[in-house]
């Protein structure tokens, strides 16, 4: 089994017990089997459990079938089936009922995007609570296996839970029909889309104009790296205790697979999270809108960029997303003769030159005006540039008070300065679609449509994803631009100084007023 399709499931960069915020309804939505959270922390996944959430209950053997295995399983084991297979669903439906989950008010069909969801059989309303999956029924790194052995050995050499559920996973299918949770196995797609799947060729070809180019190298490496480790130290050692073709990847928090909660939908305009009843131990979904019969219930897989929707789980909403956003790097100027300085001023703090910065179709992030700030500032100016290097943390505007002496001149650099970055930027982006138009046609770039499925699906999304950037990145300009017109309209008319308080986090059209500007 290759690594992508347990990548599907276990994304690498969740870093907490988490709560779902972000979402919506008649945006596209994509099909992800995925795991849910605790309680009171950001979003980030969708459909994980915190298995913490399930500590006072016990292990519960789930009833099957055993055949007696008289020899090892093969290494290369069926997995999965079409991510539109109903049957493999409805199979896995019967079985989860038959072990304890109540009756659904939900049923599995085809959709138009996503390859199968859950549609309400009647009408739903706002408020309303589906799902109470049992925590019987809940994969956890404290779930009995089938090969105790392969448990003990993992939690022995204290693998994060991650890789544990990714062993559970794979040391499960390679029992086949042996295993008690075959069923669900065999409901999982067998060609996830994942980023994770691509190789680094990809990468550079397909997100070469991308903000998220770097990362999506780093994750690839990571997930890598955590499979050569757990090679080497752990499979090697125990062949017959897992299957050879294993690639893992790794994150660090304990969390729970949750079966058929991993048939919802996302959508970039619901507000709908996973959650635990306390009273009840099961996961529940508590609906943020009425549904008619008939209709696809949806969730929301967390307040994610395109591009984090494409790193995590391998596509890119069709409609709007309100919390999209393109990083931008900002770099001090190395020929500065204050250089040094400005740079020793930023290391003090946690930040490096260049640093990147988040541009939303809502905003600037006051982070940056900070920096830019900063990058313009002259040597007479040298006692603010800690306190300029303090408001570009996350945390330092926050509790910066301090008043800078910033005139007009000052104001007008540090527009341009960030100006400058977003047409760089946009120059970046639009070279890389005009490389495309043969691989794509026209009709592609322009529409940039992020197809699940076409004739090039790596280069669709590539194209989907830069122009939902470049949106984000003109949108930024016309107003930056506008800014800078009244600016220098104003320093034709009088050069009278003025103060600027620490810049806040805004609307792009009130951005001279970030700067004191009035």
């Amino acid at each position: 089994m290759e690594y992508g399709v347990l990548l599907h499931f276990l994304p690498r960069d969740c870093t907490g017990l988490r709560l779902w915020d972000g979402g919506a309804p008649q945006a596209q939505y994509h099909h992800r089997h995925f795991f849910f959270y605790g309680r009171h922390r950001a979003p980030s996944l969708p459909c994980v459990a915190s298995a913490s959430s399930f500590s006072d209950c016990q292990p519960v053997r789930l009833e099957q079938k055993r055949r007696v295995a008289s020899t090892r399983p093969e290494a290369a084991f069926p997995w999965g089936c079409d991510v539109e297979s109903l049957e493999s669903g409805q199979i896995l439906q019967e079985w989860l009922s038959s072990q304890g989950l109540p009756p659904q008010k939900m049923e599995l069909q085809r959709v138009e995007a996503g390859g199968r969801g859950l549609v309400a059989q009647r009408k739903l309303r706002k408020g309303e609570r589906l799902l109470y999956v049992p925590s019987s029924l809940i994969i956890t790194t404290q779930s009995e296996w089938s090969s105790p052995k392969a448990g003990n050995v993992l939690q022995e050499n204290g693998v994060p839970e991650w890789p544990q559920l990714a062993s559970f996973l794979i040391s499960e299918a390679s029992q086949g029909k042996n295993s008690p949770w075959s069923s669900y196995i065999a409901a999982l797609p067998q060609q996830p889309r994942s980023i994770l799947q691509w190789t680094a060729l990809d990468v550079d070809t397909y997100l070469a104009g991308s903000s998220i180019k770097d990362r999506a190298l780093e994750c690839i490496k990571d997930v890598n790296y955590t499979y050569h480790d757990l090679q080497e130290r752990i499979f090697s050692r125990y062949p017959e205790l897992f299957p050879s073709k294993v690639r893992l990847p790794s994150a660090g928090q304990q969390l729970a697979l949750v079966p058929w909660a991993d048939m919802l939908n996302h959508s970039t305009e619901v507000n709908a999270f996973l959650d635990v009843e306390a009273s009840s131990k099961t996961v529940i979904l508590e609906l943020d809108r009425a549904y008619e019969k008939g209709e696809q219930v949806l969730i929301s897989y967390g307040k994610r960029s395109n591009a984090e929707l494409l790193l995590s789980y391998g596509f890119i909403p069709a409609g709007p997303n309100t919390n999209d956003f393109v990083e931008v790097e900002a770099e001090l100027d190395p020929r500065d003769e204050m250089f040094t300085a400005k740079l020793d001023a930023l290391q003090a703090h946690g930040l490096s030159s260049p640093q990147r910065f988040p541009v939303k179709l809502t905003g600037l992030p006051m982070q940056l005006l900070a920096f830019a700030r900063l990058a313009v500032s002259t040597s007479m100016q040298t006692q603010y540039y800690s306190q300029m290097a303090i408001a570009a943390t996350e945390k330092g505007l926050a509790s910066n008070k301090q008043q800078w002496d910033f005139d007009l001149e000052d104001k007008i650099k540090a527009f341009q300065f960030i100006l400058t970055i977003c047409e760089a930027s946009i120059s970046n982006l639009t070279r890389f679609l005009k490389g495309k138009e043969d691989l794509l046609g026209d009709d592609i770039i322009h529409r940039g449509t992020a197809a699940e499925i076409g004739r090039q699906p790596k280069a669709e999304l590539a194209v989907a994803l830069c122009n939902s950037e470049r949106t984000i990145l003109y949108r930024a300009q016309h107003v930056l631009r506008m800014e800078l017109l009244e600016l220098r309209a104003k320093k034709s008319g009088s050069r009278l100084g003025s103060k600027l308080n620490p810049p806040s986090f805004g609307p792009l059209e009130k951005i001279g007023n970030l700067f004191g500007v009035k």
